[in-house]
């Protein structure tokens, strides 16, 4: 494991106890250039996951609270007519950052919601003819609950596909409760948190990533089990091309993570779930037969044949 990786993941830890898998996915998702969704029950560590990663780079960060009334300019930035020199111009808004936390991101309506889509595919904000690009590295951590029903906008499955994955923290066991409890006796750790790693150093990071080898038979073993969601009885619309290359670009990263010279089939198996069951659509007959899109992935890794390591 790279020192920077190895010293972000000690930096996180310190925060969020006993969630070492849904931490190495989050470093994971920033290390494939991609935004990650998190979707679970509130009081469980969503945004404080978002604020230690942010807490932990030497990078801006910005912090959005999506409500129904929240405008797209109030996200992307909008042009102020300026009358001392007669003209326009643009006033940047909080997706100009390193990494941007859209808190709730389900509360904000449809048209709110798909103003970040050219910010999270392209990353880049078009206004009034004229382009201007983001950051980089430009990292989207989004959250929303479950389970509230009123207030809220389901997310849109073109908007569902540009998140790399997405995942869930769960409930933590009682002894790592009780260690929750005895760290925020005094005050909270994160106010401790000095920033381990940079930018520049997520950029490097980055490029080792894609340089990291993929056998043929390692990238149509992705291809094949995407392939099978599509054919699956269950489903309406199975995983993009798009959930491919994340597959594999995941892949890479956790190999880098590891320690490995190039991406093994395990590594492709273990991102399956966080990567397909947001770009599933089951059919209506199998929500209402409490069939899952993780019960789906489940079936089609049993089918699709392993490849054999050379």
């Amino acid at each position: 494991m790279p020192d920077a990786l190895g010293r972000l993941l000690e930096n996180l830890r310190r925060v969020i106890v006993g969630k070492e898998e849904a931490l190495r996915l989050t470093v994971l998702a920033l290390l494939a250039d991609g935004h990650l969704l998190i979707e679970d029950v509130p009081g469980l560590g969503k945004t404080m996951l978002a604020r230690a990663l942010a807490r932990s780079l030497d990078a801006d960060f910005k912090r959005v609270q999506f409500t129904p009334d929240l405008l797209p300019a109030d996200l992307t930035g909008t042009n102020i007519f300026n009358p001392r020199d007669q003209s326009f111009e643009f006033r940047s808004g909080p997706v100009f950052t390193h990494i941007l936390l859209a808190d709730e991101i389900n509360r904000a309506t449809p048209r709110t919601q798909s103003a970040l889509l050219e910010a999270m595919e392209e990353r880049q904000v078009s206004m009034d003819g004229e382009t201007h690009p983001l950051p980089a590295p430009f990292f989207v951590i989004a959250t929303q609950n479950p389970l509230e029903q009123r207030g809220v906008y389901q997310l849109p499955e073109a908007q569902l596909d540009r998140f790399l994955m997405k995942i869930g923290l769960g409930y933590p066991e009682p002894t790592q409760e009780v260690r929750i409890l005895e760290a925020q006796r005094l005050h909270h750790p994160i106010e401790d948190l000095e920033p381990v790693c940079t930018a520049a150093e997520i950029l490097d990071l980055r490029v080792s990533a894609r340089e990291i080898h993929v056998e043929s038979e390692v990238a149509e073993y992705a291809v094949r089990l995407v392939g099978a969601t599509r054919r699956h009885p269950e489903c309406l619309a199975g995983g993009s091309p798009r959930a491919s290359l994340a597959l594999v670009r995941l892949a890479q990263a956790r190999a880098l993570l590891e320690g490995e010279r190039c991406v093994l089939p395990d590594h492709i198996k273990s991102l399956a779930k966080p990567v397909l069951r947001h770009r599933l659509i089951l059919r209506p007959q199998a929500r209402i037969s409490g069939i899952a899109p993780d019960g789906v992935i489940e079936e089609v890794l049993g089918e699709v044949d392993v490849p054999l390591g050379r």
